[in-house]
């Protein structure tokens, strides 16, 4: 789904990549939207565990060099070809799964909540101006991330 797209991808072509019976999918999920579901919150852990290594607990300039070197090295990977993977189900889901666009708005909020709180600490402690908005970073650093995984 992440190389092909939701709408590109059959149940057929998940069970041949995954070298499953139909048995054992249809067993876990009645359809497709099912499955899609499973994919987002799949996603959506497994960037957020990866993010939140560096972003949870960001207090200075040098920790948020190296998210950003983290977010460089996956996107010249295999996993970055196709863009961000939340944003690409993001794109292709908004408007056609209310449960998936839920899923993905939380996932965003979280995401942009731990750079405010990173950029506020890094406030506090002298890292970062304290004329400087954090809010309106935290929103610039989420559109940054989303723009560079094109």
């Amino acid at each position: 789904m992440y190389s092909q797209g939701v709408s590109g991808t059959s149940i057929d072509d998940v069970i041949d990549a995954s070298g499953t019976g139909k048995s054992l999918v249809y067993g876990h999920f009645r359809d497709k939207s099912e499955l899609v579901e499973a994919v987002v919150e799949a996603q959506i852990e497994r960037v957020l565990g990866e993010q939140g290594r560096f972003l949870e607990d960001l207090r200075t300039m040098r920790g948020l060099e190296r998210w950003r070197d983290s977010v460089v090295v996956s996107v010249r990977g295999p996993r970055g070809a196709h863009g961000c993977p939340i944003g690409s189900l993001a794109s292709e889901l908004a408007d056609r799964s209310e449960t998936a666009r839920g899923n993905i708005e939380q996932a965003f909020a979280l995401w942009e909540q731990w750079f405010r709180a990173g950029l506020e600490r890094m406030q506090q402690s002298g890292e970062l101006r304290q004329d400087a908005d954090v809010d309106e970073l935290a929103v610039g650093l989420m559109a940054a991330v989303q723009g560079g995984y094109r």
